[in-house]
């Protein structure tokens, strides 16, 4: 099982959303954003929405492609199978709001399946709250200090490999 990319990248998951979709694909739907609100992880084809439990500390998004499928960690907290659509062969990793935080372009463009998998969510987010309960004793607390100060980290990965070279046209979302 032989890796042929990895790319990661820190972005805020801005209203607690972090997204990863094809260069070219339009803006999420609401099956893909309710899959996300059940699963951590949903997507439409062409768009992946990652759902944290908070909305300031940055989280770590990994997109790794193997050359066959790889089963999730065993220590991840969770994980989900999941599909990609990308004709363009660009993933972009977004914070919502805030915009594209990197891209990465795949070994080629098609259908890439595997799953998501994530650790330090449910840590991150309680540190999150732990800090915002701090507010109402010390008003002056240093918010940006505080989230660069987590002791977890809040990590994303999809581990994909490349199932379809050729997206056939009734395939693209």
């Amino acid at each position: 099982m032989p890796l042929l990319s990895e790319y990661s990248v820190k972005a805020t998951p801005d209203r607690g959303i972090v997204q990863v979709y094809d260069a070219d694909a339009y803006v999420g739907d609401d099956d893909a954003w309710e899959a996300a609100k059940e699963e951590v992880v949903g997507g439409n084809g062409r768009h992946l929405f990652l759902l944290s439990l908070q909305s300031a500390i940055k989280a770590t998004v990994t997109v790794r492609i193997w050359d066959t499928p790889t089963p999730p960690p065993t220590d991840a907290e969770g994980h989900v199978p999941v599909r990609i659509e990308s004709p363009t062969g660009i993933l972009v990793i977004n914070q919502f709001t805030m915009g594209p935080t990197g891209d990465t372009t795949l070994p080629q463009p098609g259908i890439y399946e595997g799953h998501a998998w994530w650790t330090g969510r449910q840590a991150t987010a309680d540190y999150y709250n732990d800090v915002l309960d701090q507010m109402d004793e010390d008003p002056d607390l240093d918010l940006g200090e505080a989230w660069l100060a987590c002791p977890a980290e809040e990590r994303y990965t999809l581990d994909l490999a490349l199932r379809q070279e050729r997206i056939p046209t009734d395939a693209v979302s």
